[in-house]
C-alpha cells in the first residue's frame, strides 16, 4: 500500500470521526474544518448521424461510460486570518469517446486522462492570510475548505500553492459546480475562457482578493501546462504563465435577502508555447503542434450575470478569446454566450431537490475554423473535416435529494452541431449522477 493511499483512507477516516462528532453546531470559533464527497457520472448516448469520423470524433456506438471522483477537505486555520488547506483526491473511470468529439464536453466530473484506473493526487494544498480592513464581523458555517468562524466582512486575502483558479474567478452561485449542478463544461463555466490549468483541472501560483462592502476584486498569475492538455505545469515569465483579472459586484440589485443580483467581469491572458492556426495552415496536411514556440498568447474576457428571485435563479454568461493560437488547457471554445434557470421551491420532503435548464451556444474564430475544415486536430476535437456550425447545447436536469446530502440527479443533453460539425449528430446524452458529501 503506498503512502498516499495510506494517508487518503487515514484522512477519510479522520473526516468520518469529525463528522459524527461535529453534528450539534456552536457559534464559536473553530481551527479545523473537514468534509468529503463522492460523485459518480454514467453516461450514455443512442447512435446518431455520422458520415465520417476523425481521430477526435465522438463515437456514434459505444457503451455507457463511467466517471467517479472522490475528494476530502480539509482546512486548518491554527491563528486568526490564516488558513492552510489540503484536498487529496481519487479520481477514475473515463468519458464518453476518451473525452473527445464534443467542444462543451457533457461531463464536468471527467479528465482527459489515458488511464481509467483510479489514481490519488494532491487537487489542493496552498495557504491564505487574510488582512482585515474593517472592525465589522460576519458568521460563516462550516464548509468544504471552509472553517466555522466569525471573521472580517471586509478583507484583503493572499493565497500561494496548488489550487483549480475557477475556485476563485467565475464563480457562480447557480451554475458552477458539476457535482451537484450543471454538468456540461460550457454550462458550469465560462467556455471561452481556455483557463490556466493541467489536464485535471489545477495549477499553481498565487491569488490576491480584496473583499470590501459590496464589491470583490482578484488577479491571480499562475504556471500553465508544458504542453496542451498535459499534467506537468510551468511558469516562465512573459513566455509560460497565465493571468487573470476580475471585478465582481454583490447586491447589483436587491429586493431582500432571497432577491438579489451579482455580476462578474474577468480579463485573461494566457502565455504559452502554443502553435498557430495561420501558421499550421501554411502545411499541406496541417499540424497546430509542428508550429509551437514560446510567448504566444490567447487574450480574452467573460462577463456573467446571477440573479435570485427567492426560490427563482437564473443566469446569462459570455467569454471570448481571440482563437489565434493553439487552445491550451479547458476546451476548443473561442466564443461563448449561455443562459439557464433554477427553481429551489420544492416543499415538504423535497425542499432540497433542485431543477434546472440551461442553454449554450459555442463557436469558433475563422481562422481556428479555417484549420479544424482542412484537417487540422486540436487536443479534444476534429473530425477530419469540417461544415461549420455553432455547436449549441440543451441541458437539464433534477436534483432529487434522498437524506443527509444524498442526491440523485438524472441529467439530459441535447448537442446540436458537436465539434461545430453540422454534417454530424445531433447527439442525445442521457446521465444519472450520484453525489454524497458529508
Amino acid at each position: 500500500m503506498t503512502i498516499k493511499t495510506c494517508a487518503f483512507i487515514v484522512s477519510f477516516l479522520l473526516c468520518v470521526i469529525l463528522s459524527i462528532n461535529t453534528k450539534a453546531q456552536d457559534s464559536s470559533d473553530h481551527k479545523i474544518s473537514m468534509h468529503w464527497q463522492i460523485t459518480s457520472v454514467t453516461q450514455y448516448h443512442p447512435r446518431f448521424t455520422s458520415p465520417y469520423e476523425g481521430i477526435n470524433s465522438m463515437v456514434s456506438n459505444e457503451d455507457p461510460k463511467t466517471s467517479v471522483t472522490s475528494t476530502l477537505f480539509f482546512n486548518y486555520s491554527p491563528i486568526k486570518n490564516t488558513y492552510f488547506v489540503f484536498n487529496p483526491e481519487v479520481s477514475g473511470g473515463e468519458g464518453l469517446s476518451k473525452t473527445t468529439g464534443i467542444a462543451g464536453f457533457p461531463n464536468g466530473e471527467v479528465y482527459r486522462v489515458g488511464s481509467t484506473a483510479p489514481q490519488i493526487f494532491v487537487a489542493r494544498l496552498y495557504a491564505e492570510q487574510r488582512i482585515g480592513l474593517s472592525k465589522i464581523k460576519q458568521f460563516v458555517n462550516d464548509d468544504q475548505n471552509q472553517v466555522q468562524e466569525r471573521n472580517n466582512q471586509d478583507y484583503l486575502s493572499f493565497i500561494a500553492g496548488k489550487f483549480s483558479i475557477t475556485d476563485f474567478f467565475d464563480n457562480s452561485q447557480i451554475s458552477h459546480d458539476a457535482r451537484t449542478q450543471f454538468l456540461n463544461w460550457s454550462i458550469m463555466g465560462n467556455g471561452g475562457w481556455d483557463y490556466p490549468a493541467n489536464t485535471r483541472g489545477y495549477t499553481m501560483g498565487g491569488v490576491v482578493q480584496l473583499f470590501y462592502k459590496d464589491w470583490e476584486a482578484r488577479t491571480a498569475l499562475v504556471g500553465v501546462p508544458m504542453t496542451a492538455n498535459g499534467a506537468p505545469l510551468q511558469f516562465k515569465y512573459n513566455k509560460a504563465m497565465g493571468f487573470a483579472l476580475e471585478i465582481a459586484k454583490n447586491n447589483i440589485w436587491k429586493k431582500s435577502d432571497k432577491s438579489f443580483g451579482v455580476a462578474h467581469f474577468g480579463i485573461f491572458r494566457n502565455i504559452a508555447r502554443m502553435g498557430s492556426y495561420s501558421e499550421a495552415l501554411k502545411n499541406n496536411q496541417p499540424d497546430i503542434t509542428a508550429t509551437e514556440i514560446y510567448g504566444r498568447t490567447k487574450d480574452g474576457y467573460y462577463a456573467s450575470m446571477d440573479n435570485h428571485f427567492g426560490v427563482h435563479h437564473w443566469f446569462v454568461k459570455g467569454s471570448y478569446n481571440d482563437g489565434q493560437n493553439e487552445t491550451w488547457a479547458f476546451t476548443e471554445i473561442d466564443n461563448s454566450i449561455a443562459s439557464g434557470y433554477t427553481y429551489t421551491g420544492f416543499k415538504g420532503k423535497r425542499k432540497n431537490d433542485v431543477a434546472g435548464i440551461a442553454i449554450v451556444t459555442n463557436g469558433l474564430s475563422d481562422i481556428h475554423k479555417a484549420y479544424l475544415a482542412a484537417g487540422g486536430y486540436g487536443f479534444i476535437i476534429g473530425d477530419g473535416k469540417l461544415n461549420y456550425r455553432r455547436e449549441t447545447i440543451l441541458e437539464t436536469y433534477y436534483s432529487w435529494s434522498i437524506k443527509n446530502k444524498f442526491y440523485i440527479t438524472p441529467n439530459y443533453q441535447l448537442i446540436i452541431n458537436p465539434a461545430y460539425n453540422a454534417d454530424r449528430g445531433s447527439i442525445n446524452i442521457f446521465t444519472l449522477r450520484l453525489h454524497v458529501e458529508i
